[in-house]
Formats: structure tokens, sequence, C-alpha cells
């Protein structure tokens, strides 16, 4: 009976620190429409993208699957442009914009950065992990919502979905 309640523990607690893998959500219902501050200091507004497909990626700088995920978007943002794919990132962190930028410009993040409000975050949550990731059609559909990190591969995947 020890044994069996040791190896419980065990396999409870291996679970519980065990990164978790991306979880793809499908979706089909209308984005909602937003407006934040920018890290540079103007408007971001969903309405912006109208058209477009958009990423929309809800992240922060403490966090490592986060972080690891930024040249992929980097990459997404600058090969798909041309066919209308937008990237956004909208912090969750409690920094002042200029520390955001400056996190920005040392991570070499080539997309759009905003600031999350609870109003975004609610409209779009609950999001109660991050990365929470959304892929939007040019019709304003959300098409998926994926919570973790997402590999490259998958990324360019869910992302040529949008077209």
């Amino acid at each position: 009976m020890r044994n069996i309640l040791t190896w419980t523990a065990a396999v409870v607690l291996l679970a519980l620190s065990s990164p978790r893998a991306a979880r793809a959500e499908p979706s089909g219902h209308v984005a909602p429409s937003f407006t934040v501050r920018g890290i540079d200091g103007r408007s971001l507004r969903f309405s912006d993208f109208k058209g477009r497909a958009l990423i929309l990626d809800f992240w922060a700088t403490w966090c490592g699957p986060c972080r690891a995920t930024i040249p992929h978007l980097n990459q997404l943002q600058e090969r798909f442009a041309g066919q209308g794919l937008v990237v956004v990132g909208l912090s969750v962190d409690e920094e002042d914009a200029q520390s955001l930028r400056r996190f920005a410009d040392r991570m070499g993040v080539k997309f759009r950065l905003g600031v999350a409000d609870e109003r975004v975050l609610d409209q779009y949550g609950p999001i109660r992990s991050i990365p929470t990731t959304f892929f939007i059609s040019r019709r304003g559909t959300v098409l998926r919502r994926v919570v973790g990190y997402i590999d490259p591969e998958t990324l360019e995947q869910y992302a040529r979905e949008l077209f």
C-alpha cells in the first residue's frame, strides 16, 4: 500500500512539474474588437487590421515559452506579410511601455506590440495561461485558440490555415 501511495505521489508530482504542451482549441466565433495602448504610445486597434489575417499573441517578458516563440513569430511576420498577415503581441506585464520597448529591442521583436488591459483579457478570455495565441481570419473569425508554446512547424501550419 505504501509503495502505491509513493508511486501515485511521484506521478502527480511529475505531471505537475512537466512543461505543458500547447492545447489547440478550434473556435469559429467573431474576434472581439479592441483598442489598447501600443508600446510606441499610439493606440493599437483591432479595426486597424480589418481584412488581414491576424495572429494575436498574449505574452509576458518573464514567460520562458513566450520568449522562445518571439523568433518564430518574427519569421511568420516577415514571411507572410506580403499575403496580408499581421502578428500582434499583447503583453500582460505590469511593466511600463518604456521597459517593454527596451525588452522588445533586446529580443529583436519585429511585430506590433501592445499592452493588454483587463477589458481585452476579458473579451478574449479567460486568459489563464500564457502564451495564449489566437489565429484570426481575414473575415475576423477566430479559427484557433492555442494555450501554451507552439513549435515552429505547427505555428507555420496554423498561420497557413489563415489563407
